[in-house]
């Protein structure tokens, strides 16, 4: 019996489009069980510098029903690492515009592959992107984009 690659990836998730679900497949590509941890809304603010315009409760939701990922987490208030070290991914899938400290990522867990997953057409479908396109078309963003729909 071959061994489960578990892939784990994270992000915010706010607004689900074609970029998301592009970079869940991707994920998928890369192993045989998908971790996603969705980003509380406290680090999104720390780290963004601003809310997301759906709560983390919303945007987990969303992703929970996908049925690509496997087991679908919030993130810790404040250890970044916890969902890592509590399920040992053998590959982390990291957005193409994610902030993190790849090698700090690479010299804690040493065991782990950490990937960059290329993005789908960055200049169209990136949330903050949408975001604003939202406000100038006075349209109203949903958690969940029907364009996107996937298993």
């Amino acid at each position: 019996m071959s061994k489960v690659i578990k892939v784990m990836g994270f992000g915010t998730f706010d607004g689900l489009h074609k970029g998301h679900v592009f970079f869940l497949r991707q994920l998928k590509k890369l192993g045989d069980e998908i971790y996603l941890v969705v980003a509380r809304d406290r680090n999104v603010k720390r780290i963004k510098g601003k809310n997301p315009k759906f709560n983390e409760k919303e945007r987990l939701e969303i992703i929970k029903k996908k049925e690509i990922v496997d087991k679908v987490l919030i993130g810790h208030a404040k250890d970044f690492y916890h969902w890592i070290n509590k399920f040992q991914p053998d590959v982390i899938g990291l957005g193409y515009d994610q902030k993190a400290n790849i090698d700090d990522l690479k010299r804690t867990f040493p065991h782990i592959e950490i990937i960059r997953i290329d993005a789908l057409e960055p200049e169209k479908y990136k949330s903050s992107l949408l975001r604003t396109q939202d406000l100038e078309h006075r349209t109203q963003l949903t958690p969940y984009c029907f364009l996107c729909s996937i298993s």
